[in-house]
């Protein structure tokens, strides 16, 4: 293993003491804690191998942050998750800071009052959970068609109740 490979934390594996971790490098050599102490070890020489899956990327002419956000942004793409942004961006302009608020019969309760920004984030974030939950039941290998059928049928029935709230939508192929 090369000196230019190891970074600070770096859990790596010696032939003669073992598994340790990286806890400084220098101009020939890095030190080492194993579970006998700190040791001192020219990587080349030694034998020295990393402990955990190691990923190599060449070529790349993306700044690294960049990178990490592209594959966050795909993971939850693929999760169906939205970012809350986003969300509120699907909502029709006329509801913008508006509020909902729920008025008890009982006079001597209070109101509650709640943003419709905030309202609406927890609308989308439930059809969103109720679209994987569907796509995990189309797709899944232990359930039996019929067994299919009656999930995507509960899952129907639950967007069938959401329907009144599609009026907060600006787009109609974002709603329920």
């Amino acid at each position: 293993m090369k000196l230019s490979e190891l970074h600070l934390g770096q859990k790596v594996v010696h032939p003669q003491y073992g598994e340790g971790e990286v806890r400084s490098i220098h101009d020939h050599a890095a030190e080492i804690l194993f579970r006998d102490g700190r040791k001192p070890v020219d990587p080349e020489a030694s034998g020295l191998v990393p402990a955990e899956s190691q990923a190599a990327l060449s070529g790349l002419s993306v700044p690294l942050d960049a990178l990490i956000q592209q594959v966050v942004e795909a993971a939850a793409d693929r999760l169906g998750l939205e970012k809350p942004e986003s969300q509120v961006h699907e909502l029709a302009p006329r509801w913008k800071k508006g509020t909902l608020v729920l008025k008890p019969s009982d006079p001597t309760l209070q109101a509650k009052e709640v943003e419709l920004e905030v309202f609406f984030h927890k609308l989308v974030m439930m059809r969103n959970q109720l679209r994987v939950l569907e796509q995990k039941v189309n797709s899944s290998e232990t359930l039996s068609s019929a067994e299919k059928f009656d999930w995507q049928q509960y899952i129907t029935r639950c967007y069938g109740s959401m329907t009144t709230f599609n009026l907060l939508f600006k787009e109609k192929e974002s709603a329920f």
